[in-house]
């Protein structure tokens, strides 16, 4: 995909290109790993409410989307999907209204999708533009995911149950997640000896 000064994601960065055979394995080994860490974090989940779980997914959704780039996180977030409908236990445990929170597994694809493209045009670089673009994921997330609980929750309890109380917590996790991006550039670059 990229070369040299031109590589736009830390995964193209830290991983150098070789055989087309290697390159597919390699992209498949993180496409399912970025899956199963998406899994991994939908186990840490509570409930404010019965309809939608506070979970540790948006992290790796969006970590995905800035390491990875655009094709790589939409495929592992497209696997993750397929996973869980498969039957394995990699979404967060069920509310008492079952269904109601699967529009932000939906979400995760497009916001995946979203940063990754972003990311490839240079906003990985910047802490503000990598903010920036992981907002526009969040905002892909909610969009989704809001629009689905419309459907099993009174209106009035859309965004009651389906935004305010997860505003800090996925405010914190895009922080995180905007700041473990910088840092990882910095040690690569230190890595290869570049300024």
């Amino acid at each position: 995909m990229y070369s040299g000064t031109n590589q736009t994601t830390l995964i193209d960065a830290i991983i150098p290109k070789s055989t087309r055979l290697v390159n597919l394995a390699v992209d498949a080994v993180l496409i399912v790993g970025y899956a199963a860490l998406t899994g991994l974090s939908a186990q840490i989940a509570f409930y404010l409410n019965p309809a939608v779980p506070i979970t540790g997914q948006t992290f790796a959704v969006l970590l995905s989307g800035a390491a990875l780039g655009s094709k790589r996180a939409t495929a592992s977030m497209l696997f993750y999907l397929m996973a869980g409908v498969a039957g394995l236990p990699v979404f967060a445990p069920g509310g008492v209204i079952p269904g109601s929170s699967r529009g932000y597994l939906l979400g995760f694809v497009l916001a995946a999708a979203l940063i990754g493209h972003l990311v490839e045009r240079g906003w990985g670089r910047s802490l503000i533009k990598l903010l920036g673009a992981m907002f526009v994921g969040e905002l892909a997330i909610y969009a989704v995911g809001l629009t689905w609980l419309a459907f099993f929750v009174p209106g009035d309890k859309v965004l009651e149950w389906g935004l305010i109380p997860f505003i800090p917590g996925d405010a914190i996790k895009m922080v995180l997640a905007s700041l473990t991006v910088p840092l990882a550039w910095a040690s690569i670059r230190k890595l290869k000896g570049e300024n």
